[in-house]
């Protein structure tokens, strides 16, 4: 098992940014795929970005394409999730997940991960 600890969430005004760290424990992070999810106030979980274990390949929503961006240190056991021109519609409580690599499931579903921290608050104001 694995397991995550997120930090860096915080307050920020519109068009500021922030870096989430996801830092992971248990078993070598270098063999998990991960992945972002967030979930704004009163809404459904949704997918932000995601990583294949490699880091090679990476994965965004339409809404931070071009703005997030996912990384990865195995070494570090961290994952990270920079963010930038945040919107108010950003706000939400994100997650990192990590799942098995070569699972084969889709890295844009939340069904697809195992393991999930406790997330961190992400406020934006306008």
């Amino acid at each position: 098992q694995v397991q995550l600890v997120e930090s860096g969430g915080g307050l920020v005004q519109a068009g500021g940014s922030l870096s989430l760290s996801c830092v992971a424990s248990g078993r070598t992070f270098g063999t998990y795929d991960m992945g972002w999810f967030r979930q704004p106030p009163g809404k459904e979980r949704e997918f932000v970005a995601a990583a294949h274990w490699s880091g090679i390949s990476t994965y965004y929503a339409d809404s931070v394409r071009g703005r997030f961006t996912i990384s990865r240190d195995n070494a570090k056991n961290t994952g990270y999730l920079q963010m930038n021109s945040l919107k108010p519609e950003d706000t939400a409580l994100y997650y990192c997940a990590a799942t098995a690599r070569y699972s084969g499931s889709p890295l844009m579903r939340a069904q697809t991960y195992q393991y999930w921290g406790q997330g961190t608050q992400v406020t934006v104001s306008s």
